[in-house]
């Protein structure tokens, strides 16, 4: 390849792109017409990428093939069938956290557990992980992430071992199903792997990974701080009382187990899989329209015994925030000595913040690092959320308020949107959980590649990847491995991170067993990649970092990166590990 003056401009807007997908900046711009107001632009996540695309097809950079080519696809790749896929489960798998399931089974876990904090924590993390194995990350970390604030408060626990190690299993167990993470799905199609042969391949590497990232956890959280061996408040929790619904759960349990059957099934016969999870998920669209009128029109409570009838998005958002905590608040023995404040739900946007505070201070740092205040305030700032969630907010206008009433159009387009949200409350509080943002980043992240493409540099890095491994397996396991690891952190996100070194090792005409090695040492890299030393090394991590910002308990960066150093180190080393030891059997004469 000659380097060019393009090539090189190519490369510098890519790794500016990431650098503001990771450290995202927004800056004020007045508007002067037709009516004097500021504004926020926002350079992030979402807009970085296409800010990027615009920059260089205004340089000729690339062209509309290439643009064509991250929307259709190439050698194989579908981004749209990646991306239908994607949220046809996502669809379903947040419907059925709606219902309360997540919840409830949270709740039995508890009871198991008892008043023994060890081996509580043994059975969180264990459920946590079946649930992502089946689930996906993603709706556990919704739900798991705002339950365990309320329990670890209720409890008198430190969260930071609670929450980090929810975030540990479910990230970890995403890797078992090709469904599990838009990642494996890349690798899926980019390196042909069967579905069903997908998860042979990964399921052991997973458990190594899973076993040693439990230990890791509860190696560095050994302190009777942390994981006291018994807790001071415990007692029987009533896992019906937070079922909201429960024929809704069973529907959506059965769709979604049977999604996924059907898509491991007909993957032998090479069918696209966004043709079979889209009609299911249509199926429990229909369902849920349908049962929704249902309830609205025979005013059937939505909810389990002793609560009013939720009619909104915002209402069943409440609701569930408001039956945990009182079900957390009565238990049996009566051990409870601190009342919970009620928090905002992390998906509503236009009720007051008033977060839960674990110290008295105003604003107290823990030894853990994280600090937890109470912060009542409204949200009068455009805000905008990195994992696609869109949170409305008044405009601040330069003039005197009182002359800007409401239009007549947004007045009635706000009084339908309450009225069909009432009257369809699952729809309009499923949709806005769903990760929008992935779209255009998914997309950017496949242009831009395909630009670095077009300028030669996915070639030059498949040389020194030839140059490095030879090309032979075990070296190439290990060096597409750490380097997956490594570039979930400054790729943008793991997705960008696992497209751009499945283009690279398809580039290097590896042979067939250290491509398939490689195949399987990536997704095992950008899985536990999530696991590592920024929010923004999965989508994931963004959405459990503002949820729980919104619950009132702020994060580091560094005490991120700290918790999860050792984790990440060991699960590397072993998944990797067991990766070469599977391949090596599979490839003895290789």
């Amino acid at each position: 390849m000659m380097i060019t003056s393009s090539s090189i401009g190519t490369l510098v807007v890519f790794i500016c792109s990431i650098i503001f997908v990771i450290y995202p900046v927004s800056f004020p711009v007045l508007i002067p017409y037709p009516k004097r107001k500021r504004v926020n632009i926002h350079v992030n996540l979402t807009t970085a990428p296409i800010i990027a695309i615009a920059i260089l097809w205004a340089a000729q950079c690339i062209g509309p093939r290439d643009i064509r080519n991250g929307i259709v696809g190439i050698d194989g790749v579908k981004p749209y069938n990646i991306l239908i896929l994607f949220f046809s489960l996502a669809y379903m798998a947040i419907t059925l956290d709606i219902t309360g399931v997540l919840q409830a089974a949270a709740f039995w876990v508890s009871n198991k557990g008892g008043s023994n904090g060890w081996k509580l924590f043994f059975y969180f993390y264990i459920m946590l992980t079946v649930l992502s194995v089946f689930l996906g990350n993603d709706p556990v970390i919704l739900s798991g992430t705002a339950f365990l604030v309320y329990y670890t408060k209720v409890t008198e626990l430190e969260p930071i071992s609670w929450l980090m190690s929810e975030f540990a299993a479910a990230n970890t167990a995403s890797m078992v199903l090709f469904v599990g993470n838009p990642t494996n799905v890349v690798i899926c199609e980019g390196f042909r792997v069967n579905n069903a042969a997908f998860t042979a391949y990964t399921i052991l590497p997973f458990l190594a990974c899973s076993l040693t990232c439990l230990i890791a956890l509860g190696f560095q959280f050994r302190s009777s701080k942390f994981l006291p061996r018994r807790l001071n408040n415990a007692g029987d929790l009533d896992v019906r009382s937070v079922l909201l619904d429960p024929t809704g759960a069973w529907v959506g349990s059965l769709l979604l187990g049977s999604c996924l059957v059907v898509i491991i099934v007909v993957s032998f016969f090479h069918v696209d899989v966004w043709k079979i999870s889209l009609p299911f998920a249509a199926a429990k669209f229909i369902y849920d329209l349908a049962w929704d009128h249902y309830r609205f029109v025979n005013k059937i409570p939505m909810l389990g015994k002793h609560h009013k009838r939720q009619k909104s998005e915002e209402d069943i958002i409440e609701a569930e925030d408001e039956l945990v905590l009182e079900e957390l608040q009565h238990r049996k023995d009566g051990l409870l000595k601190v009342p919970i404040e009620k928090t905002a739900s992390p998906h509503s946007s236009t009720r007051t913040d008033r977060s839960v505070t674990f110290e008295e201070d105003s604003e107290p740092l823990t030894a853990s690092g994280i600090h937890t205040r109470v912060n009542t305030r409204q949200n009068t700032e455009d805000t905008y959320v990195d994992t696609g969630t869109q949170v409305p907010a008044p405009v601040t206008t330069l003039g005197d308020e009182k002359q800007q009433p409401p239009s007549k159009i947004r007045a009635f387009y706000t009084s339908r949107y309450a009225k069909l949200s009432t009257h369809f409350p699952t729809l309009f509080t499923a949709l806005p959980r769903l990760p929008f943002a992935l779209v255009p980043f998914a997309f950017s992240q496949f242009i831009l590649i395909e630009g670095l493409s077009h300028q030669g540099w996915i070639d030059v890095f498949a040389n020194w990847l030839v140059l490095a491994s030879k090309r032979e397996m075990i070296p190439t396991i290990w060096l597409v491995g750490v380097l997956g690891v490594i570039l979930c952190n400054i790729s943008g996100t793991n997705i960008g991170a696992t497209i751009l070194l499945t283009k690279v090792v398809r580039s290097s005409s590896m042979p067939d067993h250290s491509a398939r090695a490689a195949a399987i040492a990536l997704a095992v890299a950008s899985n536990i990649g999530a696991v590592s030393f920024t929010f923004s090394a999965s989508l994931a991590g963004l959405l459990w970092k503002q949820i729980l910002e919104q619950k009132g308990i702020f994060i580091k960066q560094r005490t991120f990166a700290f918790w999860n150093a050792l984790p990440l180190l060991v699960m590397t080393a072993v998944g990797l590990g067991v990766v070469c030891a599977e391949m090596k059997v599979l490839y003895r004469n290789a």
